[in-house]
């Protein structure tokens, strides 16, 4: 049987306020099994990718700069450091979606990334797959206001 929104909203609410050890925020913020959990590695496996595709579909950068940009859109909620943001731009390149070059070959001071052709079309396609699950986090969190605040 289907959970009402109230029902849901209620079980999001409890399931949030069991989280109080920082320890504990952190350690489901890693999880890289089990459930989804939108509000930590659902937003880091399903937005974290896109928002660096498309920073670098605009320009070229490099990743600290993707870092305080990432920080400064999501208003901290997403909070990225070199641990996760290095790998994850090895990981788009070794799949031929992004392209890095250093600034100063020579010295290996930043390396700039761009976008591929096929990083082009993942960044569309994800485009289409994230938009309902960042709605979806939107009317969850929406109902969890009005549930708690009004």
């Amino acid at each position: 049987m289907a959970k009402s929104r109230k029902d849901a909203t209620q079980e999001a609410v409890r399931r949030a306020s069991r989280i109080a050890d920082p320890r504990e925020v952190a350690r489901e913020a890693g999880r890289t099994s089990g459930p989804a959990d939108p509000f930590s590695g659902g937003l880091r496996r399903e937005v974290l990718p896109l928002l660096v595709l498309h920073y670098i579909h605009g320009q070229p950068s490099y990743g600290n700069q993707l870092m305080e940009r990432i920080s400064q859109v999501t208003a901290g909620v997403l909070s990225v450091n070199p641990n996760t943001m290095y790998p994850l731009l090895r990981t788009l390149e070794s799949r031929g979606l992004i392209e890095g070059k250093w600034e100063h070959p020579e010295r290996r001071s930043r390396r700039y990334y761009s976008i591929t052709d096929a990083g082009r079309e993942e960044y569309e396609r994800m485009r289409v797959e994230v938009r309902p699950f960042l709605a979806s986090l939107s009317r969850s969190i929406e109902e969890i206001v009005a549930e708690v605040f009004d």
